[in-house]
Formats: C-alpha cells, structure tokens, sequence
C-alpha cells in the first residue's frame, strides 16, 4: 500500500514533502537488526535519516521525494537537528 504524501502531510501538521531533492551522499550501516541510511540533499546542512530492514540503492547523485520531519538527536551531550524520513521515493 502506497501512503500518498499529501494525505500524510494533512494529519500531521509537523511533516514536510519534498520533491525532486539531489542527494549529495548517502551512507549505510548496520545498528542491529536494521540498516541506518543517512542522506545529505543539495542546499541542506541538516542530515535525513531513516531505517529500512536491509540495504537500499545506492541514491548519491538521484533525485528523490521525501517526506520527513524535524527531530533532535543527542550524541555525546550534544544535540543536533536531524531530519527522520517516514517516506522516501526516486523522483
């Protein structure tokens, strides 16, 4: 089933869809069970994140719609804005 990013984006006000953002890196490692993939878009300096049972392509150089929201994360005392993507799709 395929959720339809402007339905999402209308029941909960705090998401934010995107389209056609050019990944300038992404990166993928395991954390237990799952695989962490961290993505840096053109004209953003805050990391998107999310996590997917195994590998996913390779997105460096695609575009991609995203929709995503903003969250903390604390690592060593200190905290950073990072980005969690509920949906991710090639554009």
């Amino acid at each position: 089933m395929q959720s339809d990013p402007k339905k999402l984006v209308e029941k909960n006000q705090n998401l934010t869809h995107s389209e056609l953002l050019k990944v300038l890196s992404h990166v993928q490692r395991e954390q237990g069970e799952w695989v962490l993939h961290t993505l840096m878009v053109e004209d953003c300096e805050v990391p998107f994140k999310f996590k997917r049972k195994g590998n996913y392509q390779n997105l460096k150089g695609a575009r991609v719609n995203m929709t995503y929201y903003p969250e903390e994360e604390a690592v060593a005392g200190i905290t950073f804005e990072v980005m969690k993507v509920v949906r991710i799709k090639r554009g």
